[in-house]
Formats: C-alpha cells, structure tokens, sequence
C-alpha cells in the first residue's frame, strides 16, 4: 500500500474551510455521493430556504387536495351511511327517492380495468421484450418512440376514435343496437395502459446485467430459454410494477371512458356481460358534477366518489413505487441475495399461477366474444401446442416464440398508424385559413377553432409559468441540498400521490378550492393553476434524472475553484442538465395541452367569440371544443375530424420534440 504524498491530504486533512468533498468508497463511483452542503447564511441560507419551499410544495398541494375533497363529501355520511354508499346496488340520485350506491360504479371501473388489463398485458410484455432483446439497435432506436407516441395522444382523441370508428365496429360486427359498451371502454383503456406497461417493462428488462445474459448463453440455452428462465424472471418485479401503473392508468381515465362505455349504472347481467353499458367512478363524475346544484346532497355524494376514486388509484401507484424501489435496490447492488424481492422458487409459482389464470381468462373471453366454438377452437389449439412442447426442438421453439413476440409488436404499431390514418385522413379535408383563423358559428358546425387554439396555448403556457419554477427548485433541492431523511421521505412520497391522482380529481379540487372558495369563478387563472398543479410531478422527476446524470467531478471542481454551493448549481450543474429539464417542459406542455377533465369545471367554455381580457374570464380549449362536438352537435363530423387533428399535431409535435432532444442529448453526451 503506497503511503500518501505530502500535501495530498483531504480537506479536513488540512483543515481548508468550505464543504468537504468525499471520497468514493472502494469499488464504487463518486456519482450519487454528495458533499456535506453548508447550510450556509445570508444569500444562500434564503435560496435554500426558497427552494425547500418549492420541494414541499407537492406535500401541501395533496393536503390541500384532500381536505377540500373530505370538506365536501363528509356531509354525506349525515343523510346516507357509508355501508349504503360503498355497497348499495343503485345509484340513482335524482330519483325520489333518491339512491347513492356505488356498487355499480365500482363494479363498472373493475371490469373495464380488468378487461383493459387483460388487452393490454401480453402486448405489452410482447412488445418490450422484442424491443428490449430481439430487436437491432437501428430498429430499437425506432420502435419505442413510436409506441410512446401512443402516449401523446390525448385521452379526448381516442374517445372521439371510439366513439367516430371503434364502437360502430363492434355494433356491426357483432350485431349491436349500440356499441357503447364494456368491451369498447376495455379495448379502448388498453390501448392507452399500452405505452405506459411497455415503456417501464422495456426499461427494467434492459437493466438486468448483461452478465446473466451471457452466463445463460454460455452453458447452452438458446436466446428464448434465456429470455424467459433468465431475463424475465430477474425482472418480474419491474414487469410488475409496469403492470400496477396500467391499472391505475386505465382506473383514472375519464374522457375516453366517459365517450364510449354508454353510461348506465348497471351491473351487468350476466356478470361477464362484456356487452352490457356500464358506468365508471370518472366517467360518474365527468357527466354529473357539471349539472347538479351546489350544497345539495347529490353534490355532496359526488365528492364521496372522488374520495373513492382518490383512494384506489393512490394506493395502487404507491405500491408500484414500492416495487420499483424495491427493484432498483436489487439492481444497484442495495441488498444481499437473502433480501432478494422473489426467490427462484416463488418465481416460479408466480409464473405458472400467471400462466394458468391468463389461459383460464383467454378462454373466457373467446367464449363471450365467439361463442363455444371460438372457446373449443382456442382450447384445442392451446392442447396440441402444449402437447407439441416436448417435441419441437428448442430452436424452433425459439423461432415461433421470436415471431409471436414481433408480432406483438406490428399489433401494437398497426393499432397507433390505424389512429393516426382515420384522424389524418378524415381530418385534412377540414384544414383550412378560414378553420385555423375564425371562430366557431352554428354551433360549431361552420368556422373555426381559433379561439380554442388560442385558449389551448394561454392554458397552456400558465401551466408552465406556475409549474416550471416550483419542479425545477424541488428538483434542486432533492438531488443538491439532501441526502434522505424523513423530510424527504415525506416529499417524495408526496410528489407520488400527487402524480397519482386522477386528472378529474384535479378538476374537482380546482372547482372546490379555485372557483368556488377562492372565488375565482369558471376562468382562465383557475384552470392554468389546476394543469400546472397536474404536470408539476412531471417536471419534478425529470429535473431530477437530469440533475442526477450530472457527474460529481464537475460539481467537485467548481467548488474546488472557490465557487458557492449555488454558484456550482447555478452556472455548472443546470447548463449541463438543461436537456432533461427541456425535456420535461416539452412533455408537460403536450400533457397539459391535451387534458380536458382538469378543466372541465375551471376553464372552459364551448363557444366564446372574443378572447379573454383578463385571467377571470373563461376561455375555450380544443380538448372540450372537440368533446362537445363529438358527443352533443350531430352533423359536425367534418369539424370533429378537423379539431382532432389539430389537437393531436399540437400535443403529438411537443412529445415528438421531447423525444428528439432526449435521443440528441444521449447521442452527444458523454461523460
């Protein structure tokens, strides 16, 4: 062991004042360490004071979130029991008299979820482990930015395509009076879990280390038997967790679900009806809130329903966040082999549990939609391959498998060019000077959309403004000013419930607080305050990816060199992380400008002649300009197309730009 040179000491060693810089512990990086940041006095005493405040933000927004939800639905429990809300068979609650059970709006969510999940799921895996195994890195390059378009396409332009294009189909097809039903709000809420399930899934398979990949290949197994007895195991909590956030994805849905499931409350009779209208907790609160009589019991119960709402998809995304801590631990070396999340054994339970449930679901599902016979037909299929299973040699087995799997992926790519064709398509015809430069007349049905483009930008770019100075300074406190603790602990979890909460959750909370008790009324203030609230964990999370990605040695540097703690952040840290937080904006712009339940009680308006003047006024958005035509002004299919379309290039071109900046930055940064 060589003896350390004069002068070579540490900081302290020396006792040079300032933040002491630590040294990396054996075999391990100095990225993620940080120094012991001087809490300092004066000028940065207040910044790191300023930028607290932003970080506990996210915690006082949910507290002020749930109070005015609790505030407004307690009364409730004086005139109806919570036995009878959370189990009652009947919500009728204009009837005389009136009736506020929940039950069918539960069971409405749960079986639309259930079948949006059992869509979604095997595409999904299918797709991410051709992108993340089989694909050439040209072709990989390609693919996931295709399927995370699918996430740029507002929840609003897929219910006008389930309502335009899906439900007509199913009518036809299966000899419907109406297509609204069960099944189209599944297929359509399957659709929207699908970038959200690939995209994580890709993720956590591309992280297992290469290491067991080559181990596995070296001792024989072919690339299938790799995948499936190494790789996917080694991730199934990952999977998992990207299965969980589907769920909460497609639970908190209201527009796309509002548009084509026909809204009865009912239960379907017999249960696995997947025809039958339903009625979901969102799509409950989308139709009603906006008519019932404020202080009335009815409005009073509606609030109980966002609290049950609020509830399942919160507890849902925090089990996620759990198991994707939990995974990361695992794969950044945190815990020992006995702490491992799944043993091999349990593993393998949960596959073969996994496997029999999806066969069982899969033939359910062919005898609800075909009949027996497309149920014996599966079933025999299934038998014969099972019994073939033994003989085929594991080099064709791996081929069949390679080619299920790509095809997983054209479905999932065939279903985003079917989307964009109909909307492109049908929508060009529509674009005109006159569309894109006049206001709405006769109904809607004739002139333009200018003053919702316009109302769509002001909304948008208010969002921003509120939430870009909080995210960024949170972002800067959590990566630069801490190293866990309670505190934190109790900000991030706060950023996870707020980015948990449903968008009309949102809605509701900024009709409760902003318009009502603020006094703010139906205007453009309350609904840029709602959005921003809405993207702010957005922002957050990829502020803090950005920050992280910077290395130590730059911060180390700076500081050596006699620059501030703030200084370093300042002028060295945020320059080389600006990509990500440009990122983030980018995607919180296309967020934020293609929601319509968060302003569907704080902004808007369907047709406005003249633009605000002042920030108390209302104003008109495309994402409601669209909603309205489509369910509410017969004969405006040329207008609907039209209004989609720009739409969809408006929060499509954002997510596109969001994307190549991301490529670019990976491209070019090295460090």
């Amino acid at each position: 062991m060589h003896e350390r040179e004069p002068g070579c000491g540490t900081d302290a060693d020396r006792n040079i004042p300032g933040p002491r810089i630590p040294t990396s512990p054996p075999g391990k990086t100095t990225a993620g360490i940080l120094p012991a940041y001087p809490r300092g006095s004066g000028k940065e005493g207040v910044i790191r004071g300023l930028l607290f405040l932003a970080a506990i933000s996210s915690v006082i927004a949910v507290f002020f979130i749930i109070f005015f939800l609790v505030r407004d639905a307690y009364q409730i429990f004086f005139t109806v029991s919570p036995a009878e809300i959370l189990l009652g068979d009947r919500w009728d609650p204009t009837g005389y008299p009136p009736e506020f059970g929940t039950l069918p709006l539960w069971a409405g969510t749960l079986l639309v979820t259930l079948g949006a999940i059992l869509f979604a799921v095997p595409l999904s895996l299918g797709t991410a482990i051709f992108i993340a195994e089989v694909a050439p890195l040209s072709l990989r390059l390609k693919l996931k930015p295709l399927v995370e378009l699918l996430a740029a396409i507002p929840s609003v332009v897929y219910g006008f395509f389930g309502l335009a294009v899906l439900t007509p189909w199913l009518a036809d097809v299966f000899q419907l009076l109406s297509g609204q039903c069960w099944l189209a709000g599944s297929l359509l809420l399957g659709v929207m879990a699908l970038p959200t399930i690939v995209s994580v899934s890709e993720d956590t398979i591309s992280a297992v280390p290469r290491e067991l990949r080559e181990g596995s290949l070296a001792i024989g197994a072919t690339r299938w038997q790799t995948i499936t007895r190494v790789v996917t195991p080694a991730a199934l909590s990952g999977i998992t967790a990207a299965v969980i956030l589907g769920i909460g994805r497609a639970i908190g849905e209201t527009m796309a679900v509002l548009m084509v499931t026909g809204n009865a409350a009912v239960i379907p009779s017999p249960l696995w009806d997947v025809f039958s209208p339903i009625r979901t907790l969102t799509g409950t609160l989308g139709i009603e809130m906006g008519e019932v009589a404020m202080g009335s019991t009815h409005y009073h119960a509606l609030f109980g329903v966002a609290i049950i709402l609020l509830v399942i998809t919160l507890a849902i995304n925090l089990v996620a966040r759990v198991i994707l801590d939990r995974v990361r631990r695992s794969q950044t070396g945190g815990g020992t082999r006995s702490r491992e999340i799944l043993s091999r054994e349990v593993r393998s339970r949960i596959g073969k549990v996994a496997l029999v449930t999806v066969v069982v679901l899969a033939l359910a599902v062919a005898f609800l939609i075909g009949g027996i016979t497309a149920a014996a037909v599966l079933a025999l299929a299934g038998g014969l391959a099972w019994a073939a299973r033994g003989r085929l040699s594991p080099r064709t087995t791996q081929g069949l498998a390679l080619v299920l799997v790509g095809l997983c992926a054209a479905v999932v790519l065939f279903i985003l060019g079917v989307i964009l064709f109909d909307i492109i398509v049908n929508g060009l015809p529509a674009i005109s000077w006159e569309f894109l430069t006049t206001g709405p007349r006769n109904l809607g049905r004739d002139g333009g959309i200018y003053p919702a483009i316009v109302g769509t930008l002001f909304l948008v770019a208010g969002a921003i403004a509120f939430a870009l100075p909080l995210g960024v300074g949170a972002a800067i406190y959590l990566v630069e000013y801490t190293r866990g603790g309670r505190a934190v602990n109790l900000i991030r979890t706060g950023i996870d419930l707020l980015n948990g909460t449903p968008s009309i959750v949102f809605g509701l909370f900024g009709f409760a607080f902003l318009v009502l008790y603020l006094g703010w009324g139906v205007s453009l203030l309350a609904g840029q305050v709602t959005l921003g609230l809405m993207v702010l964990p957005t922002i957050i999370r990829t502020t803090e990816e950005a920050l992280k990605s910077v290395p130590q040695s730059l911060r180390e540097g700076s500081l050596a060199l006699g620059a501030s703690w703030w200084q370093t952040i300042r002028q060295v840290v945020l320059p080389a992380a600006m990509g990500g937080v440009v990122t983030g904006t980018i995607l919180s712009l296309g967020r934020a400008a293609g929601e319509t339940a968060p302003i569907l009680f704080t902004a808007v308006v369907f047709s406005r002649r003249f633009l605000p003047s002042s920030p108390f006024e209302p104003v008109m958005a495309l994402p409601y300009h669209l909603y309205i035509l489509a369910t509410n002004v017969p004969r405006s299919e040329a207008q609907q197309y039209g209004t989609a379309l720009v739409l969809l290039v408006l929060v499509g071109g954002l997510y596109l730009v969001a994307i190549l900046i991301r490529n670019h930055y990976r491209k070019t940064v090295r460090w």
